[in-house]
């Protein structure tokens, strides 16, 4: 920390590059120790959980305590497949960018339980209002692979035209709220869908997602105003993994208290999880999700959790942090414990894991040759540029079609 003379007070993060990691500020309480509550308690009744840690799988790889969601072997290997789709996918297009076929991409390492977990508790038709490091949402709702990489290289192919940056994906069809570059816009929108269904009498849900480093931003706390009040049907997702860009998360309050803990001044029950346990994760957002279509309104769930790697292509982290960090996070790898756990309970070995492996990564470069096809940053096709004056109005006003005219496009 730095002081000046008057007592002001930065925070400052507890290592450096060339220091040795240090997490011994991170408490690990034992898998099973926090109860699960009824779906219709307040958030004064479970006041705690918003400061302590759910965990369900130890580390032996064994599931413990009542937030066991118990799930089968097929979903836990659906779950599986999903995260280690996720992480192949994001290699290709870091290796693609790195080449110059896409400017610019944003990985997930790290954080593909906090997507992939949340996404198969939540009901298909239920509306996703993500951030930008959530692909794993689409990919564990089967969305094709060469649609998301169309977009990525803006190519002939790509639906949104070439209006969205790199990887602002969205699908109505897959339930995908567009993404938007202003941090925190998705959180007040979700809460305005949930609300809207809510007035529909419809069943569905939203979920949100928020880095940490953006629960700073008015958006934030405008939409947890409008979930209490009107008791939203929603779930709000706060991804705790430590930085945001290159600033830690003590600038962001992270310091003083937990980030679950900013949902008790405004009444919603808040919960705290481990983001690498994807029972964990998976168990708190079925219960959220209960709690949110049986008219008991919104939760706040902060995932705790790390970034792995930069926080996009255009970052280096080891800049700001030691680079062996990632190495050393306390809560491990979300697809190591997922696979530990299949193989303890003997659903799973080494050997399928492995031709797993291969066969995602086949999976993966057969739809970049595809989607590569059809253009990339550099080479191939694209939309023409006379179609970033289409689809704002219906009717096209006489000043805009004199500027398509003098573009000569």
């Amino acid at each position: 920390m730095i002081r000046n003379s008057k007592g002001l007070h930065v925070p400052e993060p507890g290592c450096r590059p060339g220091e040795e990691p240090d997490f011994s500020h991170v408490e690990v309480p034992p898998a099973g120790e926090v109860v699960r509550p009824p779906v219709t308690v307040s958030a004064a009744e479970i006041r705690d959980h918003a400061f302590r840690l759910i965990r369900v799988l130890d580390d032996n790889g064994m599931a413990c305590g009542d937030w066991n969601p118990a799930l089968s072997p097929d979903m836990l290997l659906k779950g599986l497949r999903a995260m280690m789709l996720t992480r192949a996918y994001d290699a290709r297009m870091v290796r693609v960018q790195r080449q110059g076929k896409t400017s610019f991409y944003m990985k997930c390492t790290g954080e593909e339980a906090v997507a992939v977990a949340a996404t198969m508790a939540l009901r298909h038709e239920d509306m996703c209002f993500p951030t930008y490091r959530q692909q794993g949402i689409l990919l564990a709702r089967d969305w094709p692979m060469v649609d998301m990489m169309n977009q990525v290289y803006s190519n002939s192919q790509d639906r949104l035209k070439g209006r969205q940056m790199p990887v602002f994906y969205s699908s109505r069809e897959a339930g995908f709220f567009s993404i938007s570059g202003n941090l925190g816009t998705q959180y007040s929108q979700a809460v305005g869908w949930a609300m809207a269904a809510a007035a529909d009498g419809d069943e569905r849900i939203s979920t949100a997602w928020i880095g940490e480093g953006a629960t700073a931003e008015g958006d934030f706390h405008h939409a947890l105003t409008f979930a209490s009040v009107y008791r939203a049907p929603c779930i709000l997702n706060i991804v705790n993994n430590q930085w945001a860009i290159s600033s830690f998360s003590g600038i962001a309050g992270g310091e003083a208290t937990t980030f679950a803990a900013r949902g008790l001044g405004f009444g919603i029950p808040s919960l705290r999880v481990d983001g690498n346990d994807f029972l964990a994760v998976y168990a708190v957002t079925a219960w959220a999700a209960e709690r949110a279509r049986t008219g008991h309104g919104p939760t706040l769930i902060e995932l705790f959790t790390y970034r792995a790697e930069g926080h996009s292509t255009s970052d280096d982290p080891t800049r700001y942090r030691p680079s062996t960090e990632a190495g050393a996070w306390p809560l491990g790898d979300p697809l190591e414990r997922l696979k530990r756990h299949l193989i303890v309970a003997g659903h799973w070995s080494e050997e399928q894991h492995q031709a797993l492996a291969k066969e995602l990564d086949e999976e993966v470069r057969a739809a970049g040759k595809l989607s590569e096809s059809y253009g990339t940053l550099k080479e191939g096709d694209r939309w023409p540029a006379s179609t970033m004056f289409d689809d704002v109005y219906r009717d096209m006003p006489a000043h805009l079609v004199a500027q398509r005219r003098q573009a000569g496009v």
